[in-house]
């Protein structure tokens, strides 16, 4: 006689390997869980660090904006020093030039003329005076051409008068100038 088993194996294999399956995938669902916690926190570890990071660049480039905008204004400070420094240097090296020209003018000035007035603008200076002919103005000019402190004389007007003994006024116009500025020009 066949053997029939009539117990329900097929039912109890199926429910073991329902519970078998059941474990399984709470195993594997609870290694992903802690995969995916652990690379959360990792990933929030990261973002946490760069968070930090971008922090302290931020610092220090807030810092080193202070640091350039106070070194942009020493660099307007020291540029502005300097052209006062420029200013007062050529000042100074002005200074002398005043009693050269008034020596210069001594020295250029032929007999026959009398200077009237002296008038400076600038670097140039305005010389009125009477001479006795026009020959002496050009002599005074010629005077002033070979002169170290001054250059380029101007004749503005000579106006000749019959008054008086000296009988011709002028107007000279003459650049101020400096032994090494002539030297350096020609």
């Amino acid at each position: 006689m066949a053997h029939i088993n009539l117990l329900p194996w097929r039912e109890e294999l199926r429910a073991q390997q329902t519970k078998e399956f059941s474990q399984s995938a709470l195993i594997a669902a609870m290694f992903a869980g802690a995969v995916f916690f652990l690379i959360y926190t990792q990933m929030n570890g990261f973002v946490d660090n760069q968070n930090r990071r971008n922090n302290v660049l931020n610092t220090e480039i807030s810092k080193l904006d202070t640091e350039l905008n106070e070194i942009k204004d020493l660099e307007t400070t020291k540029s502005k020093l300097l052209a006062r420094m420029d200013i007062i240097q050529s000042l100074q090296q002005k200074r002398p030039q005043i009693v050269h020209i008034f020596d210069e003018i001594v020295r250029t000035v032929p007999e026959g003329i009398t200077l009237v007035s002296l008038e400076q603008k600038a670097d140039e200076l305005i010389i009125k005076g009477l001479a006795e002919s026009n020959g002496r103005v050009s002599a005074y000019m010629r005077n002033i051409d070979a002169s170290e402190w001054m250059a380029n004389p101007r004749l503005e007007y000579i106006e000749t008068k019959q008054k008086s003994f000296r009988n011709a006024e002028f107007v000279l116009k003459v650049n101020q100038s400096a032994p090494d500025q002539k030297a350096g020009e020609s």
